[in-house]
């Protein structure tokens, strides 16, 4: 007697899918005194943020900073708040660009999810919903173009926290910064000639400003400084600028010690007196607009220019969810999924 066997049916393929994170910084739920306190109270107990001792750093953090910080921090995120969405730019962007990057990848079966270090949605939460929809591997994708410990390291350390509580555990691909990487030179020149192209005046210069970091840091190792000069070479090299036209320099000084120079604010301030009244200000360390880039640099440091003697100052807006900025995911993403077998 014949006996016929039927082939076994795979209830689904040998392997899960793979999906893409999207990882930045964070934000407050809204400008309230609370959800800023939480908010800063997360973000600066973060050992790679403020790397002093907890027992010193600490009763400072929870006493006399949060009682007053979040009264002033709330009042300058109210200032740039997106009113139609309800939350901040930088919520409102990175979740315009998982959803576009959603659109380009559909085709081939890749999710796209998004999480923030710190605030809402968590990291934990978008690998979940990554792993809801049968995701068995997982390529992150920190949104900070040059590498620090306190932006893209601490993205991984808390992405793989999430991972630390999990029984079963997907595979994890991480993707290094990209300072100099094609795509994002190539956005960061379309940004600018855009804005040019849209100004009533010339700029005498266009200053780049990088968020800063304590010399410490780099003397410790972090590779952040030497990353942000290989930006600003590269985009003077596309845009045929020289350093006194493109000027790099590292914004957001905070506490008594010495970060990286120049200082963004004394050189902006500075340059009236040198006859440099017209200028713009791209910063090409942001992959999204933020309170760091829209009320910082778009509003303080326009003040601080204008009271000093400048006529005209100028914003080159953030890559955003512009299509180049969405190009540049697509590039990094189908970079990594090669690495996981997906073509």
């Amino acid at each position: 007697m014949a006996f016929f066997f039927k082939k076994p049916q795979h209830a689904s393929p040998p392997h899960g899918r793979t999906g893409i994170l999207l990882l930045n910084l964070g934000t407050p739920d809204d400008t309230s005194y609370l959800a800023v306190r939480r908010y800063l109270s997360e973000f600066l107990s973060d050992r790679r943020v403020i790397e002093s001792s907890p027992l010193i750093w600490q009763p400072i953090l929870q006493g006399i900073i949060l009682t007053k910080r979040p009264f002033a921090s709330g009042a300058n995120y109210a200032r740039i708040w997106d009113r139609e969405e309800n939350a901040s730019p930088l919520r409102v962007y990175t979740q315009r660009q998982a959803e576009k990057l959603r659109l380009r990848l559909k085709a081939d079966g890749v999710p796209v999810e998004w999480g923030m270090r710190y605030g809402r949605p968590s990291v934990a939460q978008a690998v979940e919903s990554l792993m809801d929809q049968g995701c068995d591997r997982i390529v992150s994708i920190p949104l900070y173009p040059q590498y620090s410990s306190a932006t893209t390291a601490t993205a991984n350390d808390q992405l793989f926290r999430a991972l630390m509580k999990l029984r079963k555990q997907p595979a994890v691909l991480t993707v290094p910064s990209f300072p100099d990487h094609p795509a994002f030179v190539r956005a960061l020149e379309t940004s600018v000639l855009k804005t040019l192209e849209s100004l009533s005046f010339k700029p005498q210069r266009i200053v780049a400003s990088f968020h800063g970091l304590p010399k410490v840091c780099i003397e410790k190792g972090d590779s952040y400084q030497d990353e942000c000069v290989r930006t600003i070479a590269a985009l003077r090299q596309a845009l045929g600028l020289s350093e006194e036209q493109m000027p790099l320099t590292f914004q957001s000084r905070f506490g008594p010690l010495e970060w990286i120079q120049p200082y963004t604010a004394p050189y902006v301030s500075a340059l009236p007196k040198q006859g440099i009244t017209k200028i713009a200000v791209i910063m090409p360390g942001f992959m999204a607009d933020c309170i760091e880039t829209l009320d910082e640099i778009g509003n303080e440091l326009r003040e601080e220019f204008m009271e000093a003697g400048g006529e005209e100052f100028a914003l080159v807006p953030c890559l955003n969810d512009s299509d180049e900025s969405v190009d540049l995911l697509e590039a990094l993403s189908r970079t990594a999924l090669r690495g996981f077998g997906v073509a």
